[in-house]
């Protein structure tokens, strides 16, 4: 449980940049990634009632933002960790993987 903010610019200019912080990496990547890319899918999609996605989509949408980066916080030296976009992938991966493995 690491205190975890997530760094978001979806576009070119810096005055799309936006933060939210979250108590956990797990939560920040369900609760901040994924619903980002959720209600970006819902706003494409307005007429379709149930929106599924793979996770080649989700990372294909992580690509194409201009920044997306977190800061986690580190116990041990009282400072945060910045990780890029490639991490995020990985933790996301792990996570759904995860999810999917409960599911069967």
């Amino acid at each position: 449980m690491a205190h975890t903010i997530l760094l978001v610019q979806p576009g070119p200019k810096p005055e799309t940049r936006t933060f939210s912080d979250y108590e956990s990496v797990n939560e920040c990547m369900e609760a901040g990634v994924c619903k980002i890319y959720e209600e970006h899918l819902k706003r494409m999609n307005p007429n379709t009632p149930s929106i599924t996605y793979d996770i080649s989509q989700l990372f294909d949408f992580i690509d194409q933002l201009a920044d997306l980066s977190c800061l986690v916080y580190q116990k041990s030296t009282n400072t945060y960790a910045p990780y890029n976009k490639d991490w995020i992938k990985e933790k996301i991966y792990i996570l759904l993987r995860r999810q999917a493995a409960k599911a069967n």
